[in-house]
This record gives structure tokens, sequence and C-alpha cells, in this order.
């Protein structure tokens, strides 16, 4: 009786642990945590264009005191993002090299009173003409020129690489043609009279000879060109995208009388 009892318990007991074993063994299905749900991308905002400006161009561009980038031209690409639904973004870049930089792809246009001309177009492309400009002569308060033929055995100077520096570098009979890398420079020549002569645009030539040298130089002549010369934004080569958004925003300021409102804020003529 002992020994069946016994039996009895040592297979109990055998039963019993294995259960125990089976039950350690079974693994708890866990329930995986469901994945977010993907946000919504956000929507795209207005297409931000780089503008490169030499900012030593006064009344076009210049640094005023706040060393903001500043000036008509600068107001009135403002003017037009607002218009033409883009982020208008503004660098100072220097003369020399400016369309290198384009070239390159270090900012996506240029804003910087730049001339629109067969030979740019051949590389870079231009916004609609944004106003036409003329080429200035401007000599010493007391100089007794009134053309080029006047200053004749006498140097002029000019801003390197402009259209300015191109309408006198082929004429004859100068003592010297001196170039510069900013048109105020020259002036300061001129004042000083280490120069006789400068040229320049119109705009620039107005601004010098009515606000900051005005008792000292003076503007004798309208240099006369056989094409009507305009002023307009430069854009690398093919970039449509660019071209497009600022051409947009170009006539609807001129439309709507914005761009006329700015001309007479900055006593443009």
């Amino acid at each position: 009786m002992k020994r069946l009892f016994k039996s009895l318990f040592v297979v109990t007991t055998c039963a019993v642990l294995a259960l125990a074993v089976v039950g350690c063994g079974e693994k708890k299905e866990e329930k995986k945590a469901e994945a977010p749900a993907a946000a919504a991308p956000a929507p795209a905002g207005p297409k931000t264009i780089i503008f490169a400006s030499d900012a030593t161009y006064p009344p076009m561009q210049f640094m005023n005191e706040q060393k903001e980038i500043s000036g008509f031209e600068v107001d009135v690409i403002k003017a037009a993002a607002e218009k033409g639904g883009f982020k208008a973004e503004f660098k100072n870049v220097a003369w020399d090299g400016i369309f290198a930089g384009l070239a390159s792809g270090k900012y996506d246009a240029i804003s910087s009173s730049v001339s629109i001309t067969d030979e740019r177009k051949a590389t870079m492309d231009f916004s609609d003409p944004i106003m036409p400009i003329e080429q200035m002569l401007v000599v010493g308060i007391k100089d007794k020129a009134t053309d080029l033929a006047g200053l004749k055995g006498k140097s002029i100077g000019a801003q390197i690489g402009t259209t300015s520096y191109f309408v006198v570098k082929d004429v004859k009979g100068f003592k010297a043609i001196k170039t510069y890398d900013e048109v105020g420079l020259a002036m300061e020549d001129l004042v000083k009279g280490s120069i006789q002569g400068v040229v320049a645009d119109s705009p620039v030539a107005v601004e010098y000879t009515t606000k900051k040298y005005a008792d000292k130089i003076k503007i004798v002549a309208t240099l006369k060109s056989d094409k009507v010369e305009n002023i307009g934004i430069a854009v690398k080569k093919g970039n449509k995208e660019v071209l497009d958004l600022v051409n947009k925003g170009l006539a609807a300021i001129k439309a709507d009388g914005t761009f006329d409102k700015i001309k007479a804020a900055h006593k443009m003529q």
C-alpha cells in the first residue's frame, strides 16, 4: 500500500512538473505597436531667389546706414517679389567677377543695373527691361569741355567691365583711360583732379552731381548711342523658372502703378 501510494505520488509529481515546464515554455504573444501614420508633407513655400548686387552704385544699389543693401533697383525687385510670388534675398558682390559667380551658380540672378547687350545675351538670359538709361559725361565744375572731344589729351575714367567703359575704351586722343572697381572711386579722382572726366550711367551721374559732389562736378553731355540701352535682371542661361517669376513680378508692378511710385520716391528721372 505504501508502495502504491508512493508510486502515485511520484506520477502525480512528475505530471505537475511536466505541466510547469510546458507552462514556462509558452511565450506570450505581444501586440506589436502600430507605426504612427506618416505626416503629410508641408506645403512648399514661395521660391527664394538670391540676387547678386554690387552695392556701390547709388542710387540703384548701395549700403544704407543699417548696412543693408538698398536703392531703387532693390525696391523694384522687392515689390516684384511680392507680386510675382517669390522671396528675394540680396548678396553684395563686387562687380568684377559678378558674371562668373552667376555662371557657377553662386546666386540665381544679378540685380545690379546690368545693361542688356547682345554680347551678354550670348552667355546669359535677361528679364524684360526694367528701364532705359543713358551714358553721361561728368567733368569738373569749372571745366569747359562739353563732349568727349573736349577732353582730348586728358585722362578719363569709368568702372571696369561696364557699358560706360565700353563707350570710351576705343576712343582715341585721351591721355589715359583709367578703370575703377567702383564708380564712386572714379568720381573721387575726378573731384581731386587726378582725372578730368567720368562716363557713368545716367542715374549714377545725376546722383553724384546733384547730391554728393553738387558743387564740384557737373554733367556736360549725354553720349548718344544707336541703340536704346535698357537695364534688366540677368539669370543663368536657360533658367526659365527664375526668369518667369521675375518677369511676372515686373509686369505686375508696372501695370498697377507700383513701379512709377518707386521711381517717384527715389526721384528718378
